[in-house]
C-alpha cells in the first residue's frame, strides 16, 4: 500500500467521448501514482458515461462486479448500415424505407428478455484465440459466436427526424453484462428491414455506480493537484450490499489478518452460510470470507498482520 500512496477505493469516472477506457486508466495512474487500477467494463471511445475504476486494494473487488448489469441511453439511426455497427464505420444505405416510431416501438418487444445476440465483428471478443477486431481490420472473414444476453428494459424515449431518410431513436436500455448495444442497434435495423447503427451511447449506470455519482476528468485533475483524490473514492466494498456483514472482535480481526480460519463468534446474526463481508467494530472491512458451519474462511484479506 505504501507504494500507492495509501490510496484505495472506487473512483466512478464520467468518461468523455474520445479516449479509450485504457486511456482513462493510464491518466488516473499518472495523476495518482497508483499502478494497481482496474476498470469495471470497457466503454468504446465514442461512448460516454460511467466507468468505475478500482484503485489499489480495490482491484481485488473487480471480480465481484464483473456481472453487474448496465444501463444505457442509446441513439440509433435508421436507414443505413455500418461496417462496425456504429457511427465510426463505413455507412451504406439500407434496403427498405425508414420506419415510423410506432413500428420501432412494436419491434422492440422481440428484443426484451433473454435473447441470442452476435457481438460485432469489430469487438474484443476472442475467436480462435484472436481478438475479432484484429481479423476484421485485416480484412479477414470473422464469425463471432452468438451469446445469450438479457435485456430487462428497452424503451423508446425520443424520436428525431430532422433528416426524414435517417430518423433517430433514443432508447433506454437495461441489460446484462456482455450485451453489445451496437449489436442491438444493428439487429433492430435488420428486423425492420431498413438497417440501423449506433450513433451515440451514454452509460448511465454500471451496477451500483451511477452517472449522478460520477466525476469528470477536470475534477479528478484538480483533486490530484490538491492531493485530495481519496475524497473522491468510494469504499472498496461499495455496492456489495448483497453480501451480509459479519462483525468480529479485535482478536478475530488479528487472526483473519493472518488468513486463519476462525469461529465467527456472536456477530453473525441472521446470516447462515455463504460469502460475507467481515468487518471490525468500527465497520472497517477486514475481509471477504466464506461462512460455513459457524466458521469464517478468509478469501480476500484487507488488513495487515498486527492490525
Amino acid at each position: 500500500m505504501a507504494a500507492d500512496g495509501g490510496l484505495q477505493g472506487i473512483l466512478v469516472v464520467d468518461k468523455p467521448v474520445g479516449p479509450t477506457s485504457h486511456d482513462i486508466v493510464a491518466l488516473v495512474r499518472r495523476l495518482t501514482g497508483v499502478r494497481r487500477i482496474g476498470h469495471g467494463g470497457t466503454l468504446d471511445p465514442f461512448a460516454r458515461g460511467v466507468l468505475p475504476l478500482f484503485v489499489g486494494a480495490a482491484t481485488r473487488m473487480v471480480e465481484y462486479h464483473a456481472r453487474d448489469p448496465k444501463t444505457y441511453r442509446a441513439t440509433v439511426v435508421f436507414g443505413a448500415r455500418s461496417s462496425t455497427d456504429d457511427l465510426e464505420g463505413e455507412l451504406t444505405p439500407g434496403d427498405g424505407p425508414p420506419p415510423e416510431p410506432a413500428t420501432v416501438e412494436a419491434a422492440l418487444a422481440a428484443f426484451r428478455g433473454t435473447i441470442t445476440q452476435r457481438p460485432p465483428a469489430y469487438s474484443a471478443v476472442k475467436v480462435a484465440g484472436r481478438r475479432a477486431y484484429r481479423a476484421a481490420r485485416a480484412g479477414e472473414p470473422v464469425t463471432v459466436p452468438e451469446r445469450s444476453v438479457t435485456i430487462s428494459r428497452l424503451e423508446l424515449t425520443e424520436w428525431e427526424e430532422t433528416d426524414p431518410l435517417r430518423p433517430a431513436a433514443t432508447l433506454e436500455v437495461e441489460c446484462s453484462a456482455g450485451t453489445y448495444i451496437r449489436a442491438l442497434a444493428r439487429d433492430l435495423g435488420e428486423a425492420l428491414g431498413c438497417g440501423a447503427y449506433l450513433a451515440a451511447l451514454v452509460r448511465t449506470a454500471s451496477g451500483p455506480f451511477t452517472l449522478d455519482g460520477a466525476v469528470d476528468l477536470d475534477r479528478i485533475r484538480q483533486s490530484a493537484n490538491a492531493g485530495a483524490v481519496q475524497r473522491l473514492l468510494l469504499p472498496i466494498d461499495h455496492g456489495l450490499g448483497e453480501l451480509p456483514r459479519v462483525t468480529v472482535a479485535d482478536e478475530i480481526v488479528r487472526a483473519v489478518a493472518k488468513g486463519q480460519v476462525v469461529r465467527a463468534g456472536g456477530g453473525v446474526g441472521a446470516v447462515t452460510e455463504g460469502r460475507v463481508r467481515v468487518v471490525d467494530g468500527a465497520a472497517r472491512l477486514v475481509a471477504i470470507a466464506r461462512l460455513e458451519g459457524g466458521r469464517l474462511f478468509p478469501e480476500k484479506v484487507f488488513v495487515e498482520r498486527g492490525t
